[in-house]
């Protein structure tokens, strides 16, 4: 896909986005790596929902700009998962308010924030990971997602939101709107037992999409 291409469809799934309210204001911030290591990515304090192509970030393959506006300042964060998910393409981080919920919640396991409730969430995002809260931008974030090697394309930030790679940005983005919809449909049900995949369906999904299951980093 060309570089024109890929600068219109970020600004036609950021706002498909923020229509939506999965993540409001100037919050949330897309970027998708170039075929030369570089990246295209949305700038700071931007609204996903009134994006200009012209004016998205471009940055060479170590995170520096080179043209557009200002970049966000979740670079760290970015750059980490295409660090350890070398597959990854695109990157799409939100503000979603089902996913910062569950990101709250003080029963949720680190290694496994939702459980397996329906087939496209296994197919989509396999495993979620919880990291601790980090204050926005905090360089500091980019050493936890390094601690999960890997391991995980959809992690939920504390009290923050979820950050999802894929291997083009439709799957990110669809991912991540899987993510938000078990978010919600975990907070329907809580505390009213709901039936589950069992463990037989959810290897069954991982061995037939390759995404690990919940309480793995397998």
């Amino acid at each position: 896909m060309t570089e024109t291409r890929l600068r219109d469809q970020i600004c036609q799934f950021g706002r498909s986005l923020f229509e939506r309210g999965l993540t409001p204001g100037s919050s949330g911030n897309i970027s998708v790596r170039l075929d030369d290591g570089g990246w295209l990515v949305t700038p700071t304090n931007a609204s996903l929902g009134f994006l200009d192509p012209a004016r998205l970030s471009r940055l060479n393959g170590s995170g520096h700009p080179l043209s557009g506006d200002a970049p966000t300042k979740e670079i760290p964060l970015h750059a980490a998962l295409y660090e350890t998910r070398r597959g990854a393409r695109a990157v799409v981080h939100l503000h979603c308010a089902h996913c910062v919920a569950v990101s709250m919640l003080p029963e949720i396991d680190p290694k496994a924030a939702l459980p397996p409730l329906t087939p496209y969430y296994m197919m989509r995002c396999g495993a979620t990971a919880l990291l601790p809260y980090y204050r926005p931008g905090d360089a500091a974030v980019a050493d936890a997602i390094r601690g999960l090697a890997g391991k995980y394309s959809c992690v939920l930030l504390s009290n923050h939101g979820p950050v999802v790679s894929g291997d083009t940005l439709e799957a990110a983005v669809f991912a991540t709107e899987e993510l938000e919809e078990t978010a919600k449909l975990y907070l329907m049900t809580r505390g009213m037992n709901p039936r589950t995949l069992t463990p037989e369906q959810v290897t069954d999904l991982a061995a037939a999409f390759g995404k690990s299951k919940p309480g793995t980093t397998s």
